[in-house]
Order: C-alpha cells, then sequence, then structure tokens
C-alpha cells in the first residue's frame, strides 16, 4: 500500500484537500487498498483552512511517506523552519514529492526545485522566477513532472495532478473509470496551458471580437487576414494593426491557438482519429497540426489522446 501525506499550514487553500477524492476513488476502482491518506502538520492538531474552518493532522514524525503533496495557498508566506527541515529530512526516501500552487515555494526554498522545470500558479510565477532563478519555471502548464519532483498549478489542478499520479501507478485505464466516478470530463495532460485562448486574447472592441467569435465557429474556412478584416469591417491593414495592440498576438498566430485548444478538446473525447481532428478543426492535414501543437504544447497531438 502506498502512503500518502499531504502537508497543511494555517491558511492553506481547501480546495487542495479534494485530492483526496481521487485515491479514495482509485482505491475503489481497483477494488484494493492502493492508497493511504494522513493529513500532516508541523505541529499537529487542527490546522485552520483559507474558508476558516480546521481540519485535524498529524505532526511531522519519522514515518516515511511514498507521496509527499505541500499543499497551496491564496499567497506565498515564507515556509516555516521545521517544514523546511522537514522536506529536506525526508526528500531521499520518498518517491515522489509534490507541490500544489505555492507550495512550490517551500520545495524551492528548501533546495528541492535547483535546476529543475517546475509550475505554479500563473499568478505566482513571475515571484517565484524571480526569488529562486535556478529554477526553470514554466507559468503556464497545469502540472510538470520532472523526476521524483512534481509541480502543478494552483486551484483545481490539484485533481489533475492526482489524476496523473494515479495513472502513474496504476494505469489509464483505472484513472479514466477515477475521473468518470468523480464527473471529471477528462484528465487535462500537464502540457496543457493553464488559459483558455479565448480568455487570453481578450479583445477590447466589439470589432475583434466578432471576428474571433467568428474562427471559432468557423475553423475548417479561410481564415486569412483579409476574410477576418472583412468580417470586422475593417481593412486588412488596419485590422492587423488593431488586432495586435488588442490581443498581443498577429490574427494567424490567434487562429491557430484557436484550433490547437479545438483539437485538444477533440482528443480528450476519445472520439475521433487524428485526421478526422485534423480536418475539421482546419489545419487540413496531420503534419500541419503535429508543427503546431510542438509550438504550443512542446508535444504531439498523441501526447493528448
Amino acid at each position: 500500500m502506498q502512503n500518502i501525506g499531504m502537508i497543511l499550514y494555517p491558511g492553506f487553500q481547501v480546495l487542495g484537500l479534494s485530492m483526496s477524492a481521487t485515491f479514495e476513488v482509485a482505491n475503489i476502482m481497483a477494488k484494493r487498498q492502493v492508497y493511504s491518506i494522513t493529513l500532516l502538520s508541523e505541529q499537529g492538531g487542527v490546522v485552520q483552512t483559507s474558508a476558516g474552518f480546521g481540519v485535524e493532522t498529524e505532526a511531522f514524525d519519522q514515518r516515511r511517506f511514498d507521496t509527499l503533496v505541500v499543499l497551496g495557498d491564496n499567497i506565498v508566506r515564507p515556509a516555516s523552519a521545521g517544514l523546511i527541515s522537514y522536506l529536506l529530512d525526508v526528500c531521499t526516501d520518498t518517491r515522489r514529492l509534490c507541490s500544489i500552487c505555492t507550495g512550490s515555494a517551500a520545495l524551492a526554498e528548501a533546495g528541492l526545485l535547483n535546476g529543475r522545470r517546475v509550475t505554479t500558479h500563473w499568478q505566482h510565477a513571475p515571484e517565484l522566477k524571480q526569488a529562486y532563478p535556478d529554477i526553470r519555471v514554466d507559468e503556464d502548464r497545469i502540472f510538470i513532472n520532472d523526476g521524483p519532483i512534481w509541480t502543478a498549478a494552483g486551484m483545481s489542478a490539484c485533481l489533475d495532478l492526482a489524476l496523473a499520479l494515479v495513472d502513474n501507478d496504476l494505469g489509464s485505464e483505472i484513472t479514466r473509470l477515477v475521473s468518470r466516478h468523480l464527473v471529471i470530463y477528462h484528465r487535462r495532460a500537464g502540457g496543457q496551458s493553464q488559459f483558455s485562448v479565448m480568455s487570453d486574447l481578450d479583445p477590447k472592441t466589439d470589432r475583434v471580437q466578432t471576428a474571433l467569435t467568428y474562427a471559432r465557429q468557423n475553423l475548417k474556412a479561410d481564415l486569412s487576414v483579409e476574410r477576418l478584416a472583412y468580417v470586422a469591417n475593417l481593412s486588412p491593414r488596419q485590422f492587423s494593426r488593431v488586432f495586435q495592440s488588442e490581443t498581443g498576438k498577429s490574427p494567424a498566430k490567434a487562429v491557430e491557438n484557436l484550433r490547437v485548444e479545438s483539437a485538444r478538446l477533440m482528443m480528450a473525447e476519445g472520439s475521433h482519429s487524428i485526421d478526422v481532428i485534423a480536418s475539421e478543426t482546419g489545419f487540413g492535414d496531420r503534419e500541419r497540426m503535429r508543427r503546431s501543437f510542438i509550438r504550443a504544447f512542446g508535444q504531439p497531438p498523441q501526447a493528448f489522446q
């Protein structure tokens, strides 16, 4: 049986506790006790959550865990000396050290992330980059696995990380059953962006918004600058200039991102072949789609199926 320790501290983000449901359901789906869960804190006893209620925990001791997860917070707090000491004491005997959101700062303070590629909540990523220049922070990933270290973005990304750990232990079939039982539409791959394309672009004017909406609804069509400019009732030159100014991207790059996002979601559904997805999302062929996925995620489409 694998012992999982979830490390809490006063004010931790309460959503992180939802990870425990993933391991609970994995036991049910596997029809055996694969995981046991222990809530840990430096002093033990009741620890207050970010929502104001308390959770009973056990104090750090000499027990060893297969997996340790440092939960996150709504703000970045300095890790206590006791937490740093505990992490340094257990790191060599723990198969997987994980963090959610700002929990990555505790691993960083302990020197456990030096030279590694990690992620955290996008809002706190710049602070982590500045404070620890020896860490390669990728703020646009749901979770990252670098050797024994697993780091996840904030909030609901804790569920994606938990599912990834289950997948690592028990395989994709059990993970699919767990995801379905949890009524999670699909398991997001680690390389998936923390943002949706439309919300990330955030155009300011109705004309650019209209063009983007048209593009999203007509991915198979010719989405040239000329066509989108016509939809926006602007000249191609005006449209390109306004679009770049409002979104920070060229129209061509925005269209590519919309197609990639749509293709990734179709893959997660698992109902279509890569060739069909490439055609339906306007890439035309699988090679063009593969190159776009590499640019966007650093992984080919097959990694998301």
